[in-house]
């Protein structure tokens, strides 16, 4: 489950999930150990481009990955969304270590930069990419509920 959800996507989760758009995906990208801002920081980044704006940065030798088989699931007996994506998997990965994984809605995958892509959840893990290949378990990456 999210660590955060950024204050932009805050009751959009489960709308850009839902991937609306023809050419739109959910990205996941890494960000370095090191440097990495706090929870009270980052939540307030309206784009990706503003996640790495200050002493965040992107861990780019592993890579982005593009979800698959995203869904959104409402869960009436629980009162709640859920949403899930299949696991993700690195191969031979390395570079510098990671200390979260952040999921963002790309708009439009054809083309934009990396002001386009609007962070949605970020996830806190501890990964050091050492050459051995590493799988990502991904299981309901987000929830939300009512409690009127």
């Amino acid at each position: 489950m999210a660590n955060i959800v950024f204050n932009i996507a805050l009751g959009k989760v489960a709308y850009y999930a839902s991937l609306p758009a023809a050419n739109d995906a959910l990205v996941l990208v890494p960000l370095e150990a090191s440097g990495l801002e706090t929870d009270a920081v980052l939540r307030d980044k309206d784009t990706l481009t503003d996640v790495v704006a200050g002493s965040t940065n992107e861990q780019t030798t592993v890579g982005r990955k593009t979800l698959a088989s995203v869904t959104v699931t409402v869960d009436d007996t629980n009162d709640r969304i859920a949403l899930d994506a299949a696991d993700v998997t690195w191969t031979s990965p390395t570079g510098n270590p990671i200390g979260a994984m952040v999921i963002c809605y790309d708009p439009d995958t054809t083309g934009g930069t990396d002001a386009d892509l609007i962070p949605l959840t970020k996830h806190d893990v501890t990964w050091a990419p050492d050459g051995n290949n590493f799988t990502l378990t991904i299981a309901d990456f987000y929830r939300a509920s009512s409690t009127a």
